[in-house]
């Protein structure tokens, strides 16, 4: 398992926009972390007030940095590289994220070559998919 300072080394996002709290399970092919959704986020208070709402961009981009830290992890220098999001295929919402909501994103590699890889995420809440989509990423220098 690690935790946000080990998440941290290898991404470039801080707060507000660092949407990854733990990785849980991470291997050479598949990685599953977690975000808490907490009420207190700055975009819930404009989000659907009253009925607070994750949004579905967000959502993406939680399953996007959890995939990015999936190809950082086995890079040399790491810390001289960033991660792109480069596309985005076969995305479809299932369910909503609101606050107090556990989001498990669980990425798989699909295909790589080169500098540019392909991943399949999957979001759950108590293991129902809330979203799922294809994911292009490059691996640039910085």
């Amino acid at each position: 398992m690690l935790f946000i300072e080990q998440i941290q080394n290898l991404l470039p996002h801080r707060y507000p926009f660092l949407l990854v709290d733990r990785i849980e399970e991470i291997s050479k092919e598949k990685i599953i972390g977690i975000k808490n959704v907490s009420i207190n986020v700055e975009f819930f208070q404009g989000h659907y007030p009253g009925h607070p709402i994750m949004p579905g961009v967000l959502i993406v981009e939680t399953m996007a940095q959890v995939g990015g830290f999936l190809m950082m992890k086995d890079l040399e220098n790491p810390e001289d590289k960033l991660p792109f999001f480069a596309g985005i295929d076969k995305t479809r919402f299932r369910r909503p994220v609101v606050p107090g909501d556990q989001l498990k994103v669980v990425v798989e590699m699909l295909k790589s070559r080169g500098n540019i890889f392909k991943v399949a995420a999957k979001a759950y809440v108590d293991e129902q998919i809330a979203a799922e989509g294809e994911l292009l990423f490059s691996i640039q220098d910085k």
